[in-house]
């Protein structure tokens, strides 16, 4: 049985790898006043973190259109035998209600499961890859759509932003506003449970971010796949990249920039790591 796989934007899948195994990203949409952009399409990362610090207009954002689902859906039927569409969490963004949506507006008999991933940026991605992979072992439809959601407790998202002023103004804060009232001189670490973000305490410097993301590293075991996030710092971010491989023996760590559309939340300066470690 020949399954796609489709996704959103907001997996920060690099565009590379997203080719190499066949996955299709429908993109969401930043919107600065009345000017409104397809997420790395129409605007890309380097243009969007400069007018994110420039523009007095601060971004909104938008999930992608029921019907640039079902157009999405429409191409890939004429090519598959079935569809697997994994998105951002619910409680974080309607894409996921979008992407059902664009079921019903496809209108056929066409087998296509909408999963809720429960998660964001390369947590979303590395549940994304791990599907496209599964599917290429030619499964029936309701095992893989099984096997990814068995996959999604198995996936760890830890880092941290400069500041919580972008989530805030984006409403996007969550059970992470308990730490608004102490983040004077302090940077924010944010983790992703139940489809939630929370605070996962808090550092002073990046060094001891990056320390403490070294130490999530170190604490997972049976690491399978393993993705580096950063908005604004490439440096750091190879650094981070250096650092885990040397210490903790891992071939490959994949190193993806943090979108437009998250953006619009994240602000510039956040480094996060995303990890899916082996199910038991």
């Amino acid at each position: 049985m020949k399954v796609k796989i489709v996704t959103d934007s907001t997996a920060d899948l690099p565009p590379q790898l997203a080719s190499e195994l066949g996955i299709t990203v429908v993109p969401a949409y930043v919107r600065f006043g009345d000017e409104v952009y397809r997420d790395r399409i129409d605007i890309s990362e380097d243009e969007f973190y400069q007018r994110l610090s420039s523009d007095p207009v601060h971004p909104t954002t938008e999930p992608p259109t029921p019907q640039d689902f079902a157009e999405v859906y429409q191409k890939l039927s004429a090519e598959a035998d079935g569809i697997v569409s994994i998105h951002i969490s619910s409680k974080l963004s309607a894409t996921y209600n979008s992407a059902l949506r664009g079921v019903e507006i496809l209108g056929k008999e066409f087998p296509i499961a909408v999963v809720d991933s429960q998660l964001v940026t390369m947590g979303l991605g590395l549940l994304t890859v791990s599907a496209a992979t599964i599917a290429q072992s030619s499964k029936d439809l309701p095992q893989l759509v099984a096997d990814v959601r068995n996959t999604i407790s198995s996936i760890r998202v830890l880092g941290f932003l400069d500041t919580l002023k972008y989530l805030a103004l984006g409403g996007r804060i969550g059970k992470a506003k308990a730490l608004l009232g102490s983040l004077l001189s302090v940077k924010p670490m944010l983790t992703i449970k139940d489809g939630e973000l929370e605070p996962a305490g808090q550092v002073r410097t990046r060094n001891h971010g990056m320390n403490s993301l070294l130490d999530f590293v170190k604490n997972a075991e049976d690491i399978q796949d393993l993705a580096i996030v950063y908005s604004t710092t490439l440096d750091e971010a190879q650094t981070l990249a250096e650092r885990i491989a040397f210490k903790y023996n891992i071939k490959q760590v994949r190193l993806t920039r943090l979108g437009p559309v998250l953006g619009v939340h994240a602000g510039p300066g956040i480094l996060f790591v995303a990890l899916r470690v082996k199910t038991g």
